[in-house]
This record gives C-alpha cells, structure tokens and sequence, in this order.
C-alpha cells in the first residue's frame, strides 16, 4: 500500500520546491461540500452539534449578496417537481429559496483560483480576477434518499448573461457569485438554493485534522510539476498530497477529464473517512475538523448551522454509498473562435438532466445513462 505522510522527513527523489503562487490554484470547492457533509452525520452525534453550529456561523465568512436579481431567476422547486410563486413574491424575493424542508435542493460548491484577487472581491457581486476553478452542482432529492453531485468542466463554453460565450469559470471574474450563480441557472433552467466557497487551506486542514485520508488510486503516476509518485492501489494522503492529487491534470492523456474523476474518488474516500466510526465517535477530532475547515469557507447567508443541522436530520440515514457523483456529459474538446481551448456542451444531455432534477427524477437518469459509478 502507497502511504504519503505528512510527517517532515516524507520526501520525493527529484520533488522541487513547491511553487506559493502555483498553489493558489488546487481543487477547493468540493471541500465546501464536505463541510456541510461533515454536519450531516447520524444522530448518534447529535450532542456535538450546538459547538459545531457555533464554530460554522462564528468562522464561516457570509455572501451577503450571495444571488442575481430575482426577475432573472427560475422559480424554486416544490414537492412532486412542480414550481410556484411569482418572481420576486415570498421567501424567495430575500435571494435563497422558501423553506429547504420537504422538497428537492441544489447547491452550487465552488472553488476558486484567487490568482491574486480576494474572497470579498467575488462575493462582492463586483468583478475580479477569481476564476471557478471547480464546480460542482449538489441535487438532494426531496425524499433526502441519496446526495447527486454533477462536476462541471471549468472550460465549459457557455453563455454567461450579458457577457456572451466563454469558458464558465469566467463568469466569477466578470460579476462573481451572483453572476456564477446566472449562469448556471441558465444553463439548467433550474434554481440555486445555496452556495459554498473554499480556501485551500481548509481542504489541507481538514484531511489532515482527519489524520489522512485513502484513497484508491486506479493507475500509477507521477505529478508533472512536483514529481510525487501515486503508486496503484490504496494511498493514505495528508493535506498537501492529497491537494496534488486532485489538482494533477497534466499526467493524464484526458488531462481535466481525468482530474475530475480522482477529486470524484477523492470527495468519496473523504465522506466516508468522515462518516467512519473513528471520526463521529472522537468528539475533539469531530472539532478539529469543523475548526479547520470554517475560516476558510464562505456560504450565502440561508446555509447557517440551523439549516445544516435540519438536513442533518434529514439525511441521518445517507451513507457514502448513496452519494453519486458523476461529470455533466459534454461532446469533448475544441477550439473558440479567438482560439482558446474548451469543452463543447452537450445540449440533448443538459435538456435530459434538467428535466430530470426538475421532476425530481434524477436517480432514473442516473440509472438510465449508467453514471451510478461516475464516468
């Protein structure tokens, strides 16, 4: 078994120095995910949750003006897939949905590469220079059975209101959130009910509050710019391993197709990690991990510890294995006309999927299209 330890001595043959910069640039918003996933345990835990909940609302950092305006929105879904309310009417005018309870959610988790710029500059709702550099799109049905995450390909060529085509994660550098949020609910006609943002630091800091991670790695391979050799087979990975494990993509003939699947493999060891017996019965390791991981997330204002702790009911039962996590099917790579490369969009599979979170069928769509163990 491969082992990369966070110990001081653990060294590569041929590793260089790790570049500060280049390293603004991991895989960070599925940890925003997590976050929340880490609140999602079974009742048994129940007696942590009021410190947890203090720590998430005191360290977490509030995306005040978290959506677009109401008039752009589609409508929030409600019991049986149907949709109701006019625009800008009820709970949903304040820019989150009505009450989460009772029917299906979506959560948009991102990740950021700052490349100089600031959290407050694209929770701003102002431009930057942030770009998504990963996004996920969570679907939790309305009977709360299993948890759906969608990876989106950050070159996704896309329409992004009022700025034309281009690569999705550019929507956060020319309006940040509330323009991210646009354009993926143009995309899918589908509502956003809450969004999550991650530092890396608190993706390191939490595998490593964990004691590490494992991870099954499928081939053998060595990351372009540090030279760390992942050998075949279960790998336990601190923070900063694991952070060049999921971030690799140059190793890999598919490059980002590739990368997106080990941050799928890395979400589910992490989960279950989170969810073993070890974790939720060793209330200061349950501490350490919510403590590690607030200071660097950033949530709309709705997704405060009481909500967390209500899908914590809701979800007691949902275990690892009922987590699907699959990539938006897309029709491969090309070229834009000013020559930059991307991801083409597959408008038949996008019509299918949103029509299928919006009947809350997902789980046959997943069934039909064979995506139960990713693609």
């Amino acid at each position: 078994m491969g082992t990369l330890s966070a110990h001081p001595s653990f060294a590569h043959p041929g590793k260089t120095a790790r570049n500060p910069a280049r390293r603004r640039r991991p895989f960070r918003a599925v940890l925003l995910l997590l976050l929340a996933l880490v609140l999602l345990i079974p009742a048994s835990a129940g007696a942590y949750l009021f410190n947890l909940g203090r720590i998430f609302d005191s360290e977490t950092t509030k995306i005040e003006n978290a959506f677009p305006d109401e008039a752009t929105r589609p409508q929030p879904s409600f019991p049986g897939g149907a949709a109701g309310g006019a625009p800008g009417a009820g709970p949903a005018a304040a820019g989150g949905s009505p009450s989460d309870s009772g029917r299906s959610l979506n959560i948009l988790v991102m990740g950021s590469d700052s490349r100089g710029a600031t959290t407050e500059e694209a929770t701003s709702g102002a431009g930057s220079n942030q770009r998504a550099d990963t996004l996920m799109l969570v679907h939790i049905p309305a009977d709360r059975s299993k948890i759906y995450s969608i990876s989106l390909m950050r070159d996704l060529w896309v329409g992004i209101p009022d700025h034309g085509h281009a690569k999705i994660n550019a929507a956060l550098a020319f309006g940040g959130v509330p323009l991210m949020v646009q354009t993926v609910e143009s995309l899918f006609g589908q509502r956003i009910d809450h969004i999550a943002m991650i530092d890396f630091e608190g993706f390191v800091g939490l595998t490593d509050a964990l004691g590490g991670v494992q991870v099954d790695v499928p081939a053998p391979f060595v990351s372009y710019h540090d030279q760390i050799a992942f050998p075949a087979g279960p790998n336990t990975l601190d923070g900063k391993h694991a952070l060049e494990f999921v971030r690799e993509r140059y190793a890999f003939a598919d490059g980002d197709y590739q990368r997106v699947r080990n941050q799928q493999a890395f979400v589910k060891a992490l989960l279950a990690r989170n969810l073993s017996a070890d974790t939720l019965l060793n209330p200061l390791k349950v501490h350490n991990v919510v403590s590690a991981m607030a200071p660097f997330i950033s949530v709309d204002g709705g997704l405060d510890a009481a909500t967390i702790a209500g899908l914590a009911v809701e979800l007691k039962d949902v275990r690892p294995r009922d987590m699907v996590m699959f990539t938006l099917p897309t029709r491969g790579t090309g070229t834009s006309t000013d020559g930059q490369s991307i991801v083409l969009t597959d408008p038949v599979a996008i019509e299918a999927l949103s029509a299928a979170m919006a009947a809350d069928t997902l789980g046959d769509y997943v069934a039909a299209n064979g995506l139960e163990g990713g693609n």
